[in-house]
């Protein structure tokens, strides 16, 4: 194989970096990622930028080490039963990265039903920790199949409080409420408007703002003039620690496909 074609960067592994600059600079908090990619991206930024981030073995462990996705780890570092994790979660010292079946423009999340909620046409996880994730703690989200189904104009429920939703129950909500990104197959997003409408912060190599705006179902904040930047590449570490240390199995590449 020619050095440049190792280079090659996947779609995946975009995401991958992407969702580790979510933990970036956290300092010594739980990260707590749901999901393939999100769970590379947390061992990512560990073995980086941000050496002091706490992860667990996804049971009862905290771990010390950063085994590869699937592998048990070899060093524990303390015990971490689910009541211990709540702690953590209401104090402030977790940052969740979540799922969505459905998000809208100011991060209200829906992963409870489809329809609507006396008679739903699907019925989903149910709300889980979702609301006393999103007014306790850091979250963001990851959604591997940006399409207008998932990015809506509304959700059919909230189980994730969003912006305008926190604002609307007043200071008990909005004291600690702090959405951070949303990572997709097609780009990186965040809140950062003057009224916290969804916008978009950079696009995928390959990925054009047509394509996201045809996969949104709300009108994201205006491009800047002088258009979106590419999401990084991982430097020529992180690809190696991606690919040989993190991710040997190549995992990610089935939840993002080229």
């Amino acid at each position: 194989m020619t050095r440049a074609a190792e280079r090659t960067v996947t779609r995946a592994e975009y995401c991958v970096v992407a969702c580790a600059e979510a933990w970036r600079d956290n300092g010594e908090i739980l990260a707590s990622p749901m999901g393939t990619i999100p769970s590379i991206g947390a061992r990512l930024a560990k073995l980086t930028f941000s050496p002091d981030l706490l992860l667990t073995d996804g049971e009862a462990l905290l771990i010390g080490d950063v085994p590869a996705l699937g592998a048990a780890s070899g060093v524990t570092e303390g015990w971490l039963p689910y009541r211990k994790h709540l702690t953590m979660v209401l104090g402030g010292r977790r940052h969740v990265m979540m799922g969505a079946s459905q998000i809208d423009r100011f991060g209200n999340q829906n992963i409870s039903c489809i329809g609507d909620w006396a008679r739903p046409r699907r019925q989903l996880l149910g709300v889980r920790g979702a609301p006393a994730n999103t007014v306790n703690n850091p979250v963001s989200y990851w959604v591997p199949r940006h399409s207008a189904r998932v990015f809506v104009k509304k959700v059919d429920m909230i189980s994730g409080v969003g912006y305008d939703s926190a604002a609307a129950a007043g200071p008990s909500a909005t004291r600690f409420h702090d959405l951070r990104r949303v990572v997709s197959d097609l780009g990186v997003f965040d809140f950062a408007t003057p009224d916290h409408a969804m916008r978009a912060v950079s696009l995928h190599p390959g990925v054009t703002f047509e394509q996201v705006r045809e996969a949104t179902g709300f009108a994201l904040a205006a491009v800047p003039d002088g258009g979106l930047p590419y999401t990084r590449e991982p430097t020529d570490e992180e690809l190696r620690l991606i690919r040989e240390v993190v991710d040997p199995r190549g995992l990610r590449e089935r939840e993002v496909r080229a």
